[in-house]
């Protein structure tokens, strides 16, 4: 299928499907988590010695999804400032949204994608936030 994006840059996706789609001038990403690329580690995450998650730091956490949506966006040949659309999807809107507009500003600054957010209860890895992004190439006919 052609359009496909798969990267060593970004952590495997955690499913059947691919880091990316592109189709025309758009560009789909998949869900993008804090995974580390690699060792698949979650950056912050505290376990007890049971190893049940007790704590996560989620500027760490923030840090590395931006990390792995670039990565994503550079082995589409895309650029971070092609990104038109964010979804993002917190496990804790009360705690971390302050944060995460923090961290936000200062990664997207000069980016004038929209943005959703949305408090869920859950995410399918012990994560505290996931990005889904869609991106425009500049077009050709410019």
């Amino acid at each position: 299928m052609s359009g496909i994006i798969r990267t060593d840059m970004a952590p495997a996706p955690v499913g059947a499907y691919p880091h990316a789609r592109r189709v025309g001038d758009l560009l789909f990403l998949s869900g993008v988590g804090p995974r580390q690329p690699g060792s698949n580690l979650i950056p912050g995450n505290v376990h007890d010695a049971a190893g049940q998650l007790v704590g996560y730091d989620f500027e760490a956490q923030c840090r590395q999804v931006f990390a792995n949506v670039r990565a994503v966006l550079e082995a589409s040949g895309a650029a971070w400032t092609d990104l038109v659309d964010i979804t993002v999807f917190l496990t804790d809107m009360q705690q971390d949204f302050a944060t995460f507009n923090r961290l936000y500003a200062e990664y997207f600054a000069g980016v004038d994608a929209c943005r959703t957010t949305l408090g869920i209860t859950a995410l399918p890895t012990p994560i505290a936030i996931e990005l889904k992004c869609v991106a425009a190439f500049p077009s050709s006919a410019s």
